[in-house]
This record gives C-alpha cells, sequence and structure tokens, in this order.
C-alpha cells in the first residue's frame, strides 16, 4: 500500500494509470461525491478498471472479494485529503464553434470555414474539456454536421475504452427560415410538416431534437423584443414527432412570452430561460421540465464590455438581467426545479471547458451550495438527458471516468479550477490550474 496525501499529483496519475493496466485498483479518499445523494461518503473506497466502477462504498463496508485484483487485501493507494466527483456532464454546448474570441469579425470569419475544417477544430476540443475534468457534452446543434460525426464516433465506440469523452447531438437544430438560429439551424419550412422535419433529422442520426423558439436578448433595450418563433401548436407537433422516434425534445427559449411556449409544449429542457417568471418556474416543477440556465453567455458580455464596446446603459441592462436571472435560479432550486448546468460555450467570449467551470461558479454565486451546483452537472443530466451511457455518478456498473482533487469542490465548485486528476476509462490524468 502506498501512503498519499497531498503528493505530486503526477506521480499518482502515473501509479493509476499502470495499476488499471494491470488488475482493478483499490482507491481510498478522504470523501466521494456519488452524483446523486447531497451526503458525502467519508472515508469512502472506490475499486475500478479501465472497463468500469466495480465498488463504490463506505470505509466501513470494504469491496467483496471478487472485485479486486488478485492477492488484493486493502487500498492500493489512500489519499485521504482528496475528493472524488463523477466527471462533468456539460448539457448546453457547440462543439462546432470558438467560444474564445471576443471579436464578433473574427467569429464571422471563422463561420465561413469548411465543415471538414469545422469538426478537426471540434475534436481537439476535447484536450481541453478533458482537463476541466468534462467527459460528457448534450452538443446544442449545429447545420454542418460536426456534432454529428463526433456523437457517431462516441456510438461506434460503445463502451469501449477511449481517449475522449461521451458526445451526443441532435445535428442541426430547427428554426423559422429568416428568424435567429440560422448559423446552427435549418429552417423547417424545408418540409412539409413537423412529422416530416423531424424524420429528417432523426434519419441523419440525431439523438435528440433542437428546437429554436424564440430570439435572444437585445441587449440594446434589455429585453427579448422580437416575438416568438413558433407558438403552442407547432412546438407540440414537433414534440409528439419526436416522442414517436424516442427522442427528446430541447428548445432553446427567451422571454416569458417564448418560454410559456415552450413549457406547454411538454420539452424535455428549457435552454437559457431568460425573463423566466416565478409562476412559470412552478410549472417547470410541476411538469419536472429540465431547465438550462446558462447564466455565463451574458456575464460574459457584462464582464468584458470594455472589449465589447458596450455604453452605460447596455451594462446597465446587463447586470440586471444577470442579478435577476441569478436569482430566479435560486428560487428554482428552492422549490424543486430539476436544473442542469448548461454553459452555451462556443458563444462569444464562452470557451469551452472553461467556460463550463465559469457556469458552476455563477451558479454557486446565485446561492445554490457546491452540492447542488454539482448535482445539476453530474447526476441529474445522467439521469433526465437518456444518455446512451450512464453518465453523471459514481457507481457500480457506471463507466471509470471520474475527478480526484485534492481540494474540496464539494465546498466550493471553484476548486475545480485547481490542479486535480482526471480519470477516463483508467487512464489517469494530472492537470494543472484549468484558467481561460
Amino acid at each position: 500500500m502506498i501512503q498519499q496525501n497531498m503528493a505530486d499529483l503526477s506521480q499518482i496519475a502515473e501509479q493509476l494509470s499502470r495499476a488499471t493496466t494491470e488488475r482493478p485498483i483499490w482507491v481510498r479518499v478522504g470523501k466521494l461525491f456519488d452524483g446523486n445523494q447531497s451526503e458525502l461518503i467519508a472515508p469512502a473506497d472506490l475499486v475500478f478498471d479501465p472497463f468500469g466502477i466495480r465498488h463504490v462504498g463506505a470505509v466501513r463496508n470494504p469491496p467483496d472479494t471478487s472485485v479486486l485484483g488478485p492477492n488484493c487485501s486493502g487500498p492500493n493507494l489512500v489519499l485521504n485529503d482528496f475528493t472524488a466527483v463523477p466527471a462533468l456532464v456539460e448539457a448546453h454546448a457547440h462543439l462546432f464553434l470558438d467560444g474564445d474570441p471576443i471579436d464578433f469579425q473574427v467569429r464571422k470569419e471563422y463561420l465561413r470555414s469548411e465543415p471538414s475544417e469545422l469538426l478537426l477544430r471540434a475534436k481537439a476540443r476535447w484536450e481541453r474539456l478533458i482537463h476541466c475534468g468534462v467527459l460528457a457534452v448534450r452538443d446544442a446543434g449545429d447545420k454542418d454536421g460536426v456534432g454529428l460525426a463526433m456523437s457517431a464516433d462516441c456510438h461506434e465506440a460503445g463502451c469501449q475504452v477511449s481517449d475522449a469523452g461521451y458526445l451526443d447531438s441532435p445535428g442541426a437544430a430547427i428554426h423559422h427560415q429568416k428568424r435567429y438560429g440560422s448559423f446552427m439551424a435549418r429552417p423547417l419550412e424545408e418540409f412539409s410538416s413537423p412529422a416530416e422535419c423531424v424524420q429528417d433529422r432523426v434519419a441523419a442520426g440525431a439523438d435528440r431534437i433542437k428546437l429554436i423558439a424564440t430570439g435572444i436578448i437585445n441587449f440594446q433595450a434589455g429585453q427579448v423584443t422580437a416575438p416568438p418563433q413558433m407558438d403552442v401548436d407547432e412546438l407540440k407537433a414537433f414534440v409528439d414527432a419526436a416522442s414517436t422516434h424516442g427522442k427528446q425534445t430541447f428548445a432553446h427559449a427567451s422571454g416569458t412570452d417564448g418560454v410559456q411556449n415552450v413549457l406547454d409544449s411538454g420539452v424535455t429542457t428549457v435552454e437559457h430561460g431568460y425573463f423566466v417568471s416565478r409562476e412559470q418556474l412552478s410549472q417547470m416543477r410541476d411538469q419536472q421540465t429540465g431547465w438550462v440556465p446558462t447564466i455565463a453567455p451574458v456575464s460574459i458580455q457584462h464582464e468584458r464590455a470594455d472589449e465589447l464596446g458596450w455604453d452605460a446603459e447596455v451594462r446597465s441592462h446587463l447586470q440586471r438581467i444577470v442579478a435577476d436571472h441569478q436569482s430566479m435560479l435560486f428560487e428554482a432550486q428552492q422549490i424543486g426545479v430539476p436544473i442542469i448546468a448548461g454553459s452555451d460555450a462556443g458563444s462569444c467570449g464562452v470557451p469551452h471547458g472553461y467556460g463550463f467551470l465559469r457556469e458552476l461558479e455563477l451558479m454557486q454565486a446565485a446561492g445554490l451550495t457546491a452540492v447542488e451546483v454539482l448535482q445539476s452537472a453530474t447526476g441529474r443530466p445522467g439521469k433526465m438527458l437518456g444518455f446512451h451511457q450512464p453518465m453523471g455518478c459514481l457507481a457500480e456498473s457506471s463507466r471509470s471516468r471520474f475527478i480526484l482533487s485534492p481540494h474540496d469542490p464539494c465546498s466550493d465548485v471553484g476548486d475545480l479550477r485547481r490542479p486535480k486528476i482526471v480519470v477516463l476509462d483508467g487512464q489517469a490524468i494530472a492537470t494543472g490550474s484549468a484558467d481561460a
């Protein structure tokens, strides 16, 4: 047995990786968050190999010998000052977009890239995502097949050991012609009915259906000024069509009227949801509709207002919008709305991986506890979003994908930025600080 507390992360990672190629490895940590329960297991035992987790439990309930390696009578590694948490699930990201540039002209030029180039750059983003502990992504749509290609790779790999995380995609989102969303969507007017449109997406390989139900916030006005793109009947037709194919739906929606249309249609999750009302939060709770609040994109507009050239009036609008959104998020958590974390990575100033960690910090700043935030980024999306593989939990039969932190992200999610070990199918990777 090797006794390790705050020892060198690289050495620990090397020991873990080497051991799991030879046999299951038994690690004892000071604390473990399983992704679902509010109560932490402390101290805890974790046994895993490259193909999955074999045992999770309190030290008082040791693993059965049948899950251990030969001649193993105790932990192979003791990390008393470490906390184990599941790998993170990013529930709203656009892998085809580059969120780093704050310059809109640079972003415009980037979108002129060939689909093959967009795909190469999207795949390269896995390195940063893994560095941040994000090993599963619900892609939020693109019209060039980038997400579908990455999703197909994941499905082909199945449960085999992988050097990248999991991603699924809706393919092209669905919007109305000449309305917001053309950079990531194709218009429903290409088809004679919502059912035919959904059939097209499913035939292309869509894992779920993404709907663009509204426009976006007019920052100069400080509100959503355009009317909703889709009414209740139209949205419901898409939801019903998706259901016939066994597919979930998620809908971009901001503005009270647009959010109401989406809620009344029965979508699985509401994306963004700016200007949501208290009555709508109650409806989300009663229907158990998931809410992905994506605070980061608007917060970044305020934090980097100088670079974006926003004047004092727009800055005031942005500050109010973010504060109100965080206040509604806190109320949603208090009343039992199923909150799911997503950063809208790829949006202006929201880089993949780093932007998601910022989203979690903004959720905690809204008043959620660190554990509540972690639940929204692990176990809850794993349960609600219908992924093809088990996600977001530390449990027997789950894949060996998790974070070992010598800090305490269960007290402060900001600790996820600090050096840690990310385990991906038995391969342990020591990371430095995760700062954009």
